[in-house]
């Protein structure tokens, strides 16, 4: 009784464990890509930009202009007059400051208004015609007249 049961189960787990080791060492010597040729390592770029494993063959390619090509933001397009002038209704001034708000027509945006940009005088429910600047603090109506 020199050894204890301890020990014989110690001794049965390690050579379970080794045996283990060894067969996952085989599988992986079985499974490796050792040898494979230079053809099954390939990869290709179709004419999408995929990758795949069959060589291109005789494709006919599509020219494309290097005009076509846009890379970033687009140019951007010159306005013309009438897409420069809005028009509005004055829905706040301030008499004693000389300023106020117009609320655009077309598309319901509220930009500041001083009377300074106009040469007649202000008053709330007046119809406007006026051009947009980006001011300091934002979008302020410049070239203010009576639409």
């Amino acid at each position: 009784m020199a050894t204890s049961w301890n020990k014989k189960e110690r001794e049965n787990k390690k050579r379970n464990e080794r045996k283990k080791k060894d067969e996952k060492r085989q599988e992986r010597k079985e499974n490796s890509d050792k040898g494979k040729s230079l053809d099954d390592m390939m990869a290709y770029l179709d004419e999408n930009g995929n990758l795949t494993s069959v060589p291109p063959g005789n494709v006919k390619r599509q020219e494309i202009s290097l005009e076509d090509i846009q890379i970033g933001v687009p140019k951007k397009r010159e306005l013309t007059a009438e897409e420069l002038i809005h028009k509005g209704l004055i829905t706040y001034f301030n008499d004693g400051k000389g300023f106020g708000f117009i609320e655009d027509s077309s598309n319901n945006q509220r930009v500041f208004v001083h009377q300074s940009s106009s040469n007649f005088p202000l008053r709330e429910g007046l119809m406007v015609k006026f051009e947009i600047e980006k001011g300091p603090k934002g979008y302020t109506a410049v070239n203010v007249s009576k639409a």
